[in-house]
This record gives structure tokens, sequence and C-alpha cells, in this order.
């Protein structure tokens, strides 16, 4: 039920801004730059970080913007796992995270993004080979959150190619709201520790929080 009301909220907040931004347009008529245009970008904290990549496709219309975005292949382990998953020696493998965002432009470079996302998670002893024979557990989260997003394009006074770098700079708040797993948790036998652990389901943010930030890079068609 806890995770039904922040659902409910998130929709609800992104619902009052979006209505607020339309009120606001109707009164002040605005161009935005870059309309009607594909921007194709690569993260960066994927592969340097998580050793993994992160792909986002994101077209841009006068006033909206449509993304789907799909990281791949993320490692969390070591220095990168907080909590009871650090204490247990454990290490996650996510062979994918993805989703779409609805976006509303409150400039031309800068939105604000609704975002239903799908995470798949395995879990793992720290420091073994990431197979089916030592695979611990596999489970789904399932987050609907809010992302704020600012583009800047370098070179965008250019009359030439160089004028489509873009890169994004984004922030997201996506809190779980179900996982695949029963109470949200499993109880295993740890071979380190010699006891019956139990694991929470994982969130996706920075140090298990419910928060992202990312820097990406690309070009915009």
């Amino acid at each position: 039920m806890q995770k039904f009301k922040k659902s409910f909220i998130v929709i609800t907040t992104s619902l009052l801004l979006i209505q607020t931004c339309f009120a606001q347009d109707t009164k002040q008529k605005k161009t935005f730059l870059y309309s009607n245009r594909f921007s194709l970008l690569a993260g960066l904290i994927q592969p340097v970080v998580l050793k993994g990549g992160n792909i986002e496709v994101t077209y841009f219309t006068k006033r909206m913007s449509f993304d789907y975005s799909h990281g791949f292949l993320l490692n969390m382990a070591g220095e990168t796992m907080v909590g009871d998953a650090k204490a247990q020696k454990l290490a996650y493998h996510l062979p994918y995270s993805t989703g779409f965002g609805i976006g509303y432009r409150l400039t031309s470079f800068f939105d604000i993004r609704i975002e239903p996302k799908m995470h798949s998670w395995e879990v793992y002893y720290d420091g073994e080979t990431q197979n089916k024979i030592n695979l611990i557990k596999s489970y789904k989260t399932y987050s609907l959150g809010l992302g704020a997003y600012y583009r800047y394009m370098p070179f965008h006074k250019k009359d030439n190619w160089l004028q489509g770098i873009t890169t994004s700079t984004s922030l997201r708040w996506w809190p779980n709201i179900g996982t695949s797993l029963k109470d949200d948790k499993f109880i295993y036998h740890n071979k380190i520790t010699n006891k019956d652990e139990t694991l929470k389901a994982s969130n996706i943010g920075i140090a298990g929080s419910q928060f992202l930030f990312n820097v990406s890079i690309g070009y915009t068609f």
C-alpha cells in the first residue's frame, strides 16, 4: 500500500507541474529551440562507475519530450555496495534497467519527466564468477518517478555539424512501487556469514537510495 501511495504522489505532483506550466503558457507564448528533433545520448556514469552502458533516445516536440532509455550489463560490487548487501558480501549484476519518460519542456534546454522503469537484478557473492551455478537470487523491481533534465549544446550557434553536439545532465527520483519478490525481500543461507540472512529489494539509485545523477553526451539531429 505504501508503494502505491508513493506512485500516487509522484503522478499527482507531475500533473500539477504540467498543469501549472500550461496555464502559464496561455498567458505568454514561447518559442523553444530545437523542437521536433531527436537526441541520441550515451550515459557516462554507467561505463565509468558501473562497468556497463546506457543509451537514451529522446524526441522533443514544441513543448513535450518523449524518451526511451536502456541501461545494460550494470555491476555493483565492493565499494559501490551499501547496507545489508555489503555486510553480506554480495554483488549485484543488472542485465538491464529500462523504461520510458514523458516530459514537459520548461525552456529550450530544460524539461521535467514522469518515468516508469523496470530493473532486472541478479545477486551473487562478491568476487565469484557470475553464472547460473553461483546465482543466489534474481528478481525485478518497478519504479515510477520524476526526472529533471538539462541539455547543453556548446556549439548551438554554429551553422555546421558541430551544432548538434549535446550534453545532458539529469537528476532523477525513482522510488520502487513494486517488486517480483514476496514481501519485497528474500531469505537465504549465506555461506560467508554461515547463517540465514534477509535481503530487501534494492533501490536503483546512488548508494542504495532512490536518487540518481547522470551526465550523458551525444547528438541532436
